[in-house]
């Protein structure tokens, strides 16, 4: 089997628009118990609505002004947009979406994404290209660290795979020279600190 083949799905795979369905469907996989069939269906609908088709809508909507070349690589100048618009949506699903006292773990993580936005959309303005693939599935990464620690459940086993996903993710951002190994380590660390550092509200 060819590596090289294999290598860019992994691109596609872990997309940073897919991470927040991914974290928010593995929080309730862990914490059904906690909540009523419909109060997940109805967040799920939400994250799905939110984080998801509105922001492929919009990528549709750049294509076909020229704004936006591909799904997974993006210019300095093209990524600008949809960082912004990243960064507003997740402020409008933690502000009046997700609930602070009845999702309290989901509601930090997607705060923590926002301060990612946030914080990678100032390096672009600083001509810093930051990895947002590295960024999405680190901050996942932590995020399961996180709900580990907080059920008390051993989740030894999905940390592994999403450290061997962050790998899988790097080499393929390398093999198609997407970014250079800078850029990848600063995503991991904008992906991951402030998943890190809001974990004291909730841990």
């Amino acid at each position: 089997m060819d590596a090289k083949k294999i290598l860019p799905v992994f691109s596609y795979i872990f997309h940073p628009i897919f991470i927040s369905f991914y974290g928010t469907v593995f929080f309730f996989s862990i914490a059904k118990n906690f909540y009523y069939p419909p109060q997940i269906y109805v967040t799920l609908l939400q994250v799905v609505i939110v984080t998801l088709l509105l922001p492929l809508s919009m990528y549709f909507l750049f294509r076909s002004l020229g704004m936006l070349q591909s799904f997974t690589e993006a210019s300095l100048k093209e990524r600008q947009m949809p960082i912004a618009i990243q960064a507003i949506l997740l402020f409008l699903l933690v502000k009046y979406s997700i609930s602070q006292e009845v999702c309290t773990e989901l509601y930090y993580f997607f705060l923590g994404g926002l301060f990612s936005a946030v914080l990678v959309l100032a390096a672009v303005l600083f001509k810093f290209k930051a990895s947002l693939h590295m960024m999405g599935i680190s901050a996942l990464t932590a995020f399961i660290f996180g709900l580990s620690n907080y059920y008390e459940g051993s989740l030894t086993y999905s940390i592994g795979l999403c450290i061997l996903f962050m790998g899988c993710v790097a080499s393929s951002r390398l093999y198609k020279k997407a970014h250079t190994p800078i850029e990848l380590v600063a995503g991991i660390l904008l992906g991951m600190l402030p998943q890190v550092a809001l974990m004291a509200y909730w841990l």
